[in-house]
C-alpha cells in the first residue's frame, strides 16, 4: 500500500490565517519525499472555512512541485461544475509541465449547496456539467484540435496549451462518497477512484462495483483505489486521542454546517440521498469515527493493526491519503505525527 499527504483546510481567519496555514502545509510537503509519501493532494472549495482557503488546487500544487522531486501532485479534486473546461485543461497542462509530468487529476461533482447558490448554478445540473466537463477536458488533453457541441460549453476547433507532458494525458481519478453510479462510472471509463470512508457507509460493495465495472469494460488490471483518512500518530494512544479529538470534532461540525445550507428540500434529482447523508454526518463524532476506522488515530502498534484490518474489511485498496494537519492542529504536532507514522507504521503495511 502507498501513502500520501492530503491537505484540506478547515479553518477561518479567526483560527489561523491563510498565510500561516499554507506556510505550515508546505513545510510538511518539504518532507514528503524523505518520509516516503507518494503523493500530495489538495481540494477545491469556496467561501466557507470548510475548504474555502483552497479555491484552486493548481496553485498549491505548483508550489508543492517545487518542494518535491518524486511525489505525485494530485487534485483532490477539481470541480468541473464551477470551471470552464478550456481553462481547466490549460491549467492541467501547465502544472503537468511545471511538475515534470507528476500530475494526477481528480474530478468531483461538488456537494455543498452554498457553492452552487453563490455560483448561480442549479444543483440539478451537477451530473450533466460533471460528465460533460470531464469529457471535454479529456478531449482537449488527448487531441491537438477539438470541436465538441456540449450543452454547457461548446468547443470550436480549440487547441489547448500547454500540451500535457504525460502521454496521452495525466491519469484521471473520480471522487466518490456513497453513490454506486459514481463508482461504476469510474470503473467503466478506466479511471481511478478516490473515496472517503466518512459517513459510515460500507465501502466494500461500492469498491466491488468499481472493480466489476472496470473488468467488464475490458481494462487491464483491477483499477486503483485511494481512500482518505484523518491520521494522528503518537507514542501514547491516550495522548493521540486527547490531542486529535477536538480538532476532528470541529472538522466534522464544519462539514455538517457547510452541507446543511440548502435552500429548499434536502434531496434533489442529482442528489437523491443528500438528506440521508447529512443525517449520517450529523451523528458522527470522534469516537464513532475511531470505532469504524474512518479515522486513524493512536500509537504505532494500534495504527498498524487498524490499517491492516481496514484494508481487509473493504476488500483491499491501493493508496491511503492522510490528512495530518487537520483543522487547527499545530505544525509541530502534525509533522511529528507524520514522521512517526512513516517510521513505525508504513514499513510494516503490505
Amino acid at each position: 500500500m502507498e501513502f500520501g499527504l492530503q491537505f484540506f483546510p478547515s479553518v477561518g481567519p479567526d483560527e489561523k490565517s491563510a498565510g500561516d496555514y499554507f506556510a505550515e502545509s508546505l513545510r510538511i510537503v518539504d518532507e514528503a519525499d524523505a518520509l516516503n509519501f507518494k503523493s500530495v493532494r489538495i481540494v477545491e472549495h469556496y467561501f466557507r472555512p470548510y475548504g474555502g482557503y483552497s479555491p484552486n488546487p493548481i496553485v498549491f500544487l505548483a508550489a508543492a512541485a517545487m518542494r518535491t522531486k518524486k511525489a505525485r501532485l494530485m487534485t483532490g479534486a477539481v470541480l468541473p461544475v464551477f470551471n470552464n473546461p478550456m481553462k481547466l485543461a490549460g491549467e492541467i497542462g501547465m502544472l503537468d509541465a511545471i511538475s515534470g509530468g507528476r500530475l494526477d487529476v481528480g474530478f468531483a461533482r461538488a456537494f455543498l449547496p452554498h457553492e452552487f447558490a453563490r455560483f448561480g448554478i442549479s444543483v440539478n445540473e451537477s451530473r450533466g456539467r460533471f460528465d460533460e466537463g470531464i469529457e471535454q477536458i479529456r478531449l482537449l488533453l488527448e487531441q491537438e484540435t477539438v470541436s465538441h457541441d456540449g450543452k454547457f460549453h461548446k468547443l470550436d476547433r480549440v487547441s489547448s496549451l500547454p500540451r500535457p507532458t504525460q502521454t496521452p494525458r495525466p491519469p484521471f481519478w473520480i471522487a466518490a462518497l456513497a453513490t454506486p453510479e459514481s463508482f461504476e462510472f469510474a470503473g467503466r471509463m478506466g479511471y481511478s477512484i478516490m473515496a472517503i470512508p466518512l459517513v459510515g457507509e460500507t465501502l466494500r460493495p461500492l469498491l466491488a462495483r468499481y472493480r466489476e465495472a472496470w473488468k467488464a469494460a475490458g481494462h487491464p488490471g483491477i483499477g486503483r483505489v485511494m481512500l482518505a483518512f484523518h491520521m494522528y500518530c503518537h507514542e501514547s494512544k491516550q495522548a493521540a486521542y486527547e490531542i486529535a479529538r477536538d480538532p476532528i470534532n470541529k472538522y466534522l461540525k464544519a462539514v455538517v454546517d457547510s452541507a446543511s445550507e440548502w435552500d429548499g428540500e434536502l434531496d434533489s434529482k442529482d442528489y437523491p440521498n443528500y438528506g440521508k447523508i447529512i443525517a449520517s454526518l450529523r451523528a458522527e463524532t470522534f469516537e464513532t469515527q475511531v470505532e469504524k476506522s474512518a479515522i486513524w488515530v493512536g500509537d504505532p502498534k494500534t495504527l498498524r493493526e487498524t490499517v491492516a484490518q481496514y484494508n481487509a474489511d473493504v476488500g483491499g485498496f491501493e493508496s491511503a491519503s492522510l490528512q495530518v494537519n487537520f483543522h487547527n492542529l499545530p505544525y509541530e504536532q502534525a509533522i511529528t505525527s507524520a514522521r512517526l507514522f512513516s517510521k513505525e507504521v508504513m514499513p510494516h503495511v503490505k
